[in-house]
């Protein structure tokens, strides 16, 4: 087992798992995983940079997980930077001050190997279960992009599109720096075309058709499983390998798309950074699961982080 850290920074949140891994069993036990609300993205869609609130932000919840990795004594750390990075200006400001804090520069990743390691952390678990068909489609739907992967034992094709839940709020619901609580039918209608669109773009290189197994990843589809299991908390072990049924997926995403800041924020298992955004978040699952026929969802707690810390440890195993 090797000790190491994974970061995975994207548009709307950081994520820390620091984590005891072994690359040959796919064994790996936490040590440390929590998540910050920073919104890197804020604003990207619009500018083309990063504000400088979002970045102190992100800047902030650095030095709290570089403390936990001292804590820990990881061995290896690697800084995976998504969306939000890859299309703002000022990148280079965000990449010297991750690098004054935690000592390594964040990676900038392609679409492609942010899909790779998401396709890693979701399904290496799963090898040998005999109630989930193969190929698996793996959608993780973040806060500037979606990440579609199809593979059986290997990845069969990858593809990034730029509809997450951040960038689809900000696009579409947001009148005057405000979000529109409801957003109502047209604007609704504008993000499903946004959508459609882009899953237009994602079967030009991934086929979808083909997959028989949906496992959904990131915030806004734990966050339905948790409002599908009506849990008065956040829970993980609940959510993780969790199944929400089509039907139930589109009760909840007509529910807070019709629903307010006040409600939203009501319920027991949202998090705070998530009430502006989980409308749209929802409604890309929903739009994915009509486009594939998908009857299910499977959701899963571990993603790109999980892939992330694998790859370390494979990388350590290896000596590079």
């Amino acid at each position: 087992m090797t000790r190491v850290a994974a970061i995975d920074c994207g548009t709307n949140s950081i994520r820390l798992l620091v984590a005891d891994a072994d690359p040959e069993t796919g064994e790996l036990v936490d040590l440390d995983r929590r998540m910050t609300i920073v919104r890197l993205g804020q604003g990207v869609d619009r500018t083309g940079r990063l504000a400088p609130e979002a970045l102190e932000r992100t800047f902030a919840a650095c030095r709290e997980y570089a403390a936990a990795i001292k804590e820990h004594g990881a061995e290896r750390l690697r800084f995976v930077a998504t969306s939000a990075s890859r299309d703002a200006e000022n990148r280079d400001e965000f990449v010297r001050g991750v690098l004054d804090i935690l000592g390594v520069e964040p990676e900038v990743i392609s679409g492609a190997q942010e899909a790779e390691f998401s396709f890693t952390g979701a399904t290496r678990e799963l090898t040998g279960r005999d109630d989930l068909a193969r190929p698996y489609l793996v959608v993780d739907i973040g806060g500037g992009s979606t990440e579609f992967v199809v593979g059986d034992d290997r990845v069969l094709g990858a593809r990034s599109v730029d509809i997450g839940c951040v960038r689809m709020t900000e696009r579409h619901f947001v009148r005057d720096g405000v979000v529109l609580d409801p957003p109502g039918e047209e604007r609704i209608a504008a993000v499903r075309a946004d959508i459609e669109a882009a899953l237009d773009l994602a079967e030009q290189s991934v086929p979808l058709s083909e997959a028989r197994t949906l496992v959904g990843l990131a915030g806004s589809v734990t966050t339905l499983s948790a409002i599908a299991q009506n849990l008065t908390a956040y829970d993980p072990g609940a959510i993780h390998h969790s199944r929400i049924s089509y039907d139930r997926v589109r009760e909840i995403t007509e529910s807070l798309l019709r629903s307010t800041h006040a409600e939203r924020a009501a319920i027991p298992s949202m998090h705070p950074g998530r009430v502006d955004v989980i409308g749209a978040g929802a409604l890309v699952l929903l739009s994915i699961m009509e486009r594939i026929g998908a009857s299910e969802v499977v959701v899963s707690e571990h993603d790109i982080l999980d892939g992330i810390a694998f790859k370390v440890a494979e990388d350590a195993v290896e000596g590079k």
